[in-house]
């Protein structure tokens, strides 16, 4: 897999390309995280085939929630986007932003994500209560799989 660091909107390997759509920078509404926006794209189409996240750092927030997140369009699921881009997210995070280890978690009904976890090299940490407080309880999601990975 190809990353290429030096183009700062635009990663690619030969499936799929990361563009960045949007970025927040840290403040005390989202908890002093900074999260940069992508859209999954087929390597030099162009199409978007889904959506992922990248949230750098770790606090109580982002134990629930991981550092990665993504979403694959209805239609183009079962092809490892999912895995693909968060292979790169890795890269990115391992390479730009200095990280070492991360999360990433998911619903435990959710089986495909879950083998991207596993099929990505992710321990299982734990399956934990998301507490009420939490934007991911508000929206339904109340129980969560951590998953760990070693940068």
């Amino acid at each position: 897999m190809l990353l290429n660091l030096f183009n700062s909107s635009i990663y690619t390997s030969d499936i799929i390309d990361l563009e960045i759509a949007g970025r927040e920078k840290p403040s005390a509404g989202n908890q002093n995280v900074e999260t940069i926006y992508y859209d999954i794209c087929l390597h030099r189409g162009g199409f978007r085939v889904g959506e992922c996240d990248l949230r750098v750092g770790m606090n109580e927030e982002l134990y629930y929630a991981g550092n990665i997140g993504y979403r694959i369009y209805d239609g183009y699921r079962g092809n490892h986007y999912a895995y693909y881009a968060a292979k790169m997210l890795m890269n990115i995070a391992r390479e730009k932003y200095k990280m070492d280890h991360m999360i990433i978690t998911c619903s435990p009904d959710n089986i495909p994500s879950e083998k991207t976890l596993i099929r990505l090299g992710g321990h299982l940490e734990k399956t934990v209560d998301v507490p009420s407080w939490h934007w991911l309880y508000k929206r339904g999601e109340t129980v969560k799989n951590i998953y760990s990975f070693d940068l």
